[in-house]
């Protein structure tokens, strides 16, 4: 993989500022220091943008946003509602996919820097300290898209997925749904998700609570884990993690000889096109994508021109858009 500043900074424990001080001469570094860079530079073999050089500490009027699927229809909404905001102010955006590789995730982080963005839009499925280390090292203004940070360092924007869980979980009671399965990705993958779980499963009323993880929570693997579940276990109700693991369960459930709604009820998140495309079209909690990357990008914006910030950490609203699935 390409040698990024940020792996030479960690490499010589300093910032990637005092790592761009010694390439570009700008300010007096001490010996020692200096010698732990050099010596990192060679080690790595890492080779300075000669571009990102010449724009060391002005302004480009560029936004760094790293994604983890740039093919999902939720991130494609998200990323919408940047770009609209971002093109207000006059800025331009680079978009990276990071597939959710942490490796990778860190990795986009030295590059933006490199390319000299003035301020950055993160989403990860899961917040890390390597990724706090590295937003600071970059020294540059993050923030949080639909991503949580449970210790509130970061700038975000988010819904409160616990009690997102927790409304999803009550709907189906309401339904006279009493054995219900979570359709959820691996356990600890996505931060978001589990939190979603756990709201649900702090639901009282339900006589069965069941966890179906899906690995990565790709359809076609999703498929055949779920319908294994309802053709061995009695289940009423499922809420799924995302459209896609929706999708995923209202087939599952067709295949193994079940009707949705009738025996099975199905609810997921975030409402993409996928909702309205499979049939029965599916209940869902609704996420406010496009306006995640909207207050996301403004809230940036705030932050780069120095304004006023009444809330670092912003909550937005869902809400269930119920559909023939239920």
């Amino acid at each position: 993989m390409t040698v990024t500043i940020y792996d030479v900074a960690r490499e010589a424990k300093v910032s990637m500022a005092t790592v761009s001080r010694v390439l570009n001469g700008t300010a007096v570094v001490k010996d020692e220091t200096k010698r732990r860079v050099l010596d990192a530079i060679e080690r790595l073999g890492y080779r300075p943008n000669a571009v990102a050089r010449g724009l060391a500490s002005k302004k480009t009027r560029t936004i760094g946003v790293i994604v983890p699927d740039v093919s999902a229809a939720f991130v494609a909404e998200v990323v919408r509602g940047i770009e609209d905001i971002a093109t207000m102010y006059d800025y331009h955006i680079i978009l990276k996919n990071s597939d959710a590789q942490l490796s990778r995730e860190i990795d986009l982080v030295g590059t933006m820097w490199e390319k000299q963005v003035d301020g950055l839009i993160y989403m990860t499925n899961r917040l890390q300290k390597e990724h706090v280390d590295a937003f600071e090292q970059a020294q540059i203004p993050v923030v949080l898209c639909a991503t949580e940070d449970p210790e509130r360092r970061i700038p975000s924007v988010n819904i409160d997925s616990a009690r997102a869980g927790r409304d999803a979980g009550q709907y189906l009671l309401s339904k006279g749904c009493k054995r219900v399965a979570f359709v959820t990705t691996e356990e600890g993958l996505s931060v978001l998700a589990d939190r979603r779980g756990n709201g649900l499963a702090a639901c009282t009323g339900f006589e069965q609570f069941i966890r179906i993880e899906t690995g990565s929570g790709r359809y076609e693997t999703a498929l055949p884990k779920i319908r294994a579940c309802l053709e061995n276990n009695v289940i009423d109700g499922i809420v799924a993690a995302t459209d896609e693991l929706g999708l995923a369960s209202i087939h599952a459930a067709q295949d193994a000889g079940l009707d949705v709604p009738r025996d099975v009820k199905v609810i997921a998140f975030d409402n993409t096109r996928l909702a309205t495309m499979v049939r029965p079209e599916m209940t869902v909690i609704a996420q406010p994508m496009y306006d995640f990357g909207a207050v996301s990008m403004r809230l940036l914006t705030k932050l780069l021109l120095d304004e006023p910030v009444e809330n670092y950490s912003v909550t937005l609203l869902h809400n269930i858009v119920e559909r023939q699935s239920t």
